[in-house]
């Protein structure tokens, strides 16, 4: 619990300075992901939302969501994520924005499991302020000395800066 609360002020707090800065400097998102699980498991839901500060091409920002079997909702995991990206074009400017991403995982709920994570995407801007987010991304978590289980989605979403 109290590393649920932990994540969630240290999201506000990016989210919060990503939104701070001048214009294209930093932006938010929203999304659902349809999903899979590694080794044939079945399908999940993870939806949620986060920001980034952006320098140049370079992003850091933090997302909090929540991950559950299609067939029992309220069995879902929180999920916490830190991450660093990448842009092709500077500062998120231009009207499509191909982007890869990485860093830490965290699900959460009685307990926790540290993990990483990877992916990449595009953010299309339809306007000045306003985009439809694409993503492909894989959370990631050690379950034996040498087995790993993989939450692979497809993001959609909107993004707003």
């Amino acid at each position: 619990m109290k590393r649920g609360l932990a994540a969630i002020g240290f999201l506000m707090l990016m989210t919060s300075s990503a939104f701070a800065q001048d214009e294209h400097h930093g932006q938010g998102y929203v999304f659902f992901a349809p999903g899979v699980t590694s080794g044939g498991g079945s399908g999940f839901a993870h939806f949620g939302g986060g920001g980034e500060a952006l320098f140049k091409q370079v992003g850091a920002g933090a997302e909090l969501g929540y991950l559950t079997p299609w067939r029992e909702f309220r069995d879902g995991l929180g999920l916490f994520s830190a991450n660093g990206s990448y842009h092709l074009t500077a500062g998120g400017d231009g009207k499509v924005v191909p982007f890869a991403t990485g860093g830490y995982s965290l699900l959460f709920r009685g307990g926790s499991k540290s993990g990483f994570n990877f992916g990449g995407g595009v953010n299309y801007w339809m306007g000045d302020k306003t985009g439809v987010r694409f993503e492909v991304r894989d959370n990631t978590f050690s379950e034996f000395e040498f087995d790993r289980a993989h939450f692979i989605s497809f993001r959609i979403g909107f993004s707003f800066r």
